[in-house]
């Protein structure tokens, strides 16, 4: 969970560096919208200096707490039923895994969107699709690395891999088919900026597991070393 909460603070500086200033220039065309259409603007509940900063802080860091105590006890599960030894590479592992299944695959098909972008009458659906989407994704995980632990002794690590691969890749290309698709970009948003928030989201979600799996390695490598020194 300390890690966890580090990986928080470092993707907290890259979100408040990289993606808030295209938040605020989303907002910035969301306010010409109303004016032009003779909209009066909505008040605050909370004001932009206090999102940007106590507020996108306590969420990030938050959320980076509970996903590395989420994190230990994925890697105490897995240590020795991989066929990984290493604890750095073990945790390097688990964090790429986690970071596609829950991440990557997820944003391909619902990625992140700016203020005003979205028709408010429709979260409900948006929010039980991508969350169903990461439920999938993280359970067609398993099911891969399960048919790799059963095919490795037959196959070889490689082919085995591969196999689970393929089969993860084919589930959720089914699934990502099979659910709605949702396109709700007003016109005449900026493209350059809706492509700069999307990977400024994906970027700050990249930082976090990086340093979590990067960190997280060392930490538990070191500490396991200086158990055999003191044995």
């Amino acid at each position: 969970m300390l890690v966890g909460l580090l990986a928080g603070l470092l993707a907290f500086v890259f979100a408040r560096w990289v993606g808030e200033p295209e938040v605020e220039r989303a907002i910035a065309f969301e306010t010409r919208m109303d004016q032009a259409q003779g909209k009066s603007p909505e008040p605050e509940m909370v004001s932009r200096g206090v999102q940007k900063s106590v507020g996108l802080l306590t969420g990030v860091v938050v959320y980076g707490t509970a996903i590395g105590g989420l994190f230990g006890l994925v890697f105490a599960f897995a240590y020795g039923r991989m066929g990984i030894t290493h604890p750095r590479m073990l945790s390097a592992v688990l964090a790429a895994l986690g970071f596609v299944a829950i991440v990557l695959v997820p944003t391909l098909k619902y990625p992140a969107n700016p203020p005003s972008v979205g028709n408010p009458e429709t979260i409900g659906l948006r929010t039980a699709a991508f969350f169903l989407l990461i439920a999938i994704s993280v359970a067609a995980m398993v099911l891969a690395l399960q048919l790799r632990r059963t095919f490795s002794i037959r196959l070889g690590n490689w082919n085995s891999s591969l196999l689970a691969a393929a089969l993860f890749l084919a589930v959720m290309v089914i699934v990502g088919y099979l659910l709605p698709v949702i396109d709700e970009v007003p016109a005449g948003f900026p493209v350059t900026l809706m492509w700069r928030f999307r990977i400024a989201a994906l970027g700050m979600q990249a930082v976090m597991w990086a340093t979590l799996g990067i960190l997280f390695g060392w930490l538990t490598e070191r500490d396991g070393k200086w158990r055999q020194v003191q044995n």
